[in-house]
């Protein structure tokens, strides 16, 4: 498709008459999503789809399907090369139930709210659904709950060690990370092939794409001389969840340093683990993020879908994070990488944004993973880098940050015309802008907005090692800095502390020292989140070992009466009412 047949793509198409006013008889390809379709570039699906669709293929667009029937699978046909799945933006687990396993209430990835409109373990089920509706069409999962259930995990929602999401959905493929390469790659795979088009031989030809697993034909599918890793068999995993520690170190460290294969058994099959996508270049960055998205939910939704308003103005300059922080999925499914665009990308995008119908002037949130490692680099030799974080405990001083221009670019994205308020909203490391004193005083006169989020998480020294957060005492000069900078400006201006409540190794004491240490400051904790543990993450195997990443004991905090102790005393702590 040339650039002005991609221009006058409003939304990928949801339906026969829409694809045939597209001029599309066929699918090359069908997306099916657990979320609402927002064709926005923090949306999954519209990003790869309108990467797809860049590159050539044909895209459809099957959301929030229901699942007691495939008539919403089948509506556009069937597709000539395969069905991607994903859950959405979140787990779904995770999107239906509390820290305390209790359902939730609303669901901001649906239109009007609403809870129920994808099911349990999305993934599974919608794949099922595809290969109901389409006998010998391949399956490709991805997105962040195949990413982080890529190889054997522990399910807090039901307390037990699953094995690769990859073998439960009967998938031919999952992609884990940021997957604009290895759907590319594997689309182009398809739709060269002659012959044959079997699903083993489907199989075979998506075998050994960078940043994907497949199910191995032998005990060692990896290829001759290439760097590998064995992980911990499922079995074994079960058997003892130490293990589970030893497995999530070796993923961990693949996607961060090694570029070795990995491989797990499970029973009489092998998973394979390809050593993950090389990062997107800068060019490359902004290709993707000058697609022209039309910034809005699909039109044939007749409620608005809540995080639409959320994110609808906001700006990704970057991916990654070199924060790498125990409990975090972002550096495990993006890297730890930074991979920026450029100013001139971040600023034309700005200047089509406030042409849009409906902006209003403001922009909501500028920044990435973490806000302020937008251009950051390492100026080391990683495959020989011993550190699990580039920040914790302390910044690497091969990590070169480059928060200077960033204050630049801030202060040009002010200037756009049309554009009357810019926001950093959330995402700053605290640790990293007491390095820029530039940095700190643009942000605080320009771009805080009055409240700036911030996440402390703990105040234990034991703790914040487990999660590889800096030292509470960076925080507390952060909050010096920001009261004096705030008062010299005359600005009456907040911060709001995200905090950890049951945290592996956390224990009842030091959850009532942080309540202390609140009161004492007159602060009513607002953000704060019972620790759940989410699949694939060095926490959840603390969590569920009861060890720290050396193999060391810890407390853990696993009856729901003991975390609802831990949570409580910083819900019910009576400080004086006010904003931090």
């Amino acid at each position: 498709m040339d650039d002005k047949a991609e221009r006058d793509l409003e939304f990928l198409p949801m339906t026969r008459q829409e694809m045939a006013k597209l001029g599309w008889e066929q699918l090359d390809i069908l997306l099916v999503t657990g979320d609402a379709y927002m064709d926005q570039p923090d949306c999954g699906v519209a990003l790869l789809g309108r990467w797809l669709v860049a590159n050539g293929f044909r895209v459809g667009v099957v959301a929030q399907p229901r699942w007691d029937t495939d008539s919403d699978i089948t509506a556009m046909g069937r597709p000539l090369l395969f069905a991607g799945v994903t859950a959405g933006a979140l787990d779904s687990m995770l999107a239906h139930y509390t820290a305390f396993r209790k359902k939730r209430s609303d669901d901001a990835h649906t239109p009007g709210g609403r809870s129920g409109m994808r099911p349990n373990r999305a993934t599974i089920v919608y794949t099922n659904i595809v290969r109901h509706a389409f006998p010998g069409l391949p399956v490709i999962i991805g997105g962040i709950e195949s990413s982080m259930r890529r190889a054997s995990h522990y399910d807090f929602w039901t307390d037990s060690i699953r094995r690769s999401i990859l073998l439960d959905s009967k998938a031919d493929l999952l992609i884990y990370g940021m997957a604009e390469r290895a759907i590319l790659e594997a689309a182009e795979r398809l739709a060269n092939r002659s012959g044959d088009d079997s699903r083993e031989t489907d199989r075979r030809l998506l075998g050994g794409i960078q940043g994907t697993v497949y199910i191995g034909e032998g005990v060692c599918d990896v290829p001759d001389g290439s760097a590998h890793v064995c992980l911990p068999s499922h079995e074994d995993i079960v058997e003892d969840n130490k293990k589970l520690m030893t497995a999530t170190l070796m993923l961990e460290r693949q996607i961060h340093q090694d570029a070795a294969w990995a491989t797990q058994k499970t029973g009489d099959r092998t998973l394979v683990v390809v050593p993950p996508a090389e990062p997107l270049a800068e060019t490359e960055m902004d290709a993707l993020y000058s697609l022209h998205y039309a910034r809005r939910a699909h039109p044939s939704y007749s409620q608005p879908v809540p995080a639409v308003k959320v994110t609808q103005f906001s700006v990704v300059t970057h991916r990654g994070c070199g924060g790498a922080c125990t409990f975090c999925s972002l550096a495990l499914h993006q890297g730890r990488t930074i991979q920026s665009r450029s100013a001139e990308s971040v600023l034309a995008e700005i200047s089509r944004l406030a042409q849009h119908r409906d902006w209003r002037g403001s922009l909501t949130d500028v920044g990435g993973p973490s806000a302020n490692m937008w251009a950051a680099s390492c100026k080391g030799k990683i495959e020989t880098c011993q550190r699990a974080s580039c920040v914790s405990p302390d910044a690497c001083p091969h990590f070169a940050l480059e928060q200077s221009a960033l204050a630049d670019l801030l202060i040009d994205i002010s200037k756009v015309k049309g554009v009357k308020h810019v926001r950093v909203a959330s995402g700053v490391r605290h640790d990293l802008a007491l390095k820029d004193p530039r940095y700190m005083k643009a942000l605080v006169r320009q771009f805080v907005g009055g409240q700036l989020k911030l996440a402390p998480e703990h105040s234990s020294k034991d703790v914040l090692r487990l999660m590889r957060k800096p030292g509470f005492d960076v925080f507390e000069r952060f909050l010096t800095a920001f009261g004096d900078l705030s008062s010299r400006e005359g600005k009456k201006q907040y911060v709001v502390p995200y905090l950890i409540s049951a945290f592996p190794g956390c224990t009842l004491a030091d959850m009532k020292a942080l309540a202390r240490w609140l009161k004492k400051r007159h602060w009513s904790p607002r953000q704060v989140q019972c620790f759940v543990p989410t699949p694939g993450t060095v926490a959840t195997a603390m969590y569920c070992a009861g060890i720290d990443a050396d193999g060391n004991p810890i407390h853990v905090a696993r009856s729901d009466a003991e975390r609802m102790q831990q949570h409580g005393v910083l819900v019910r702590t009576t400080a004086r009412k006010g904003q931090t």
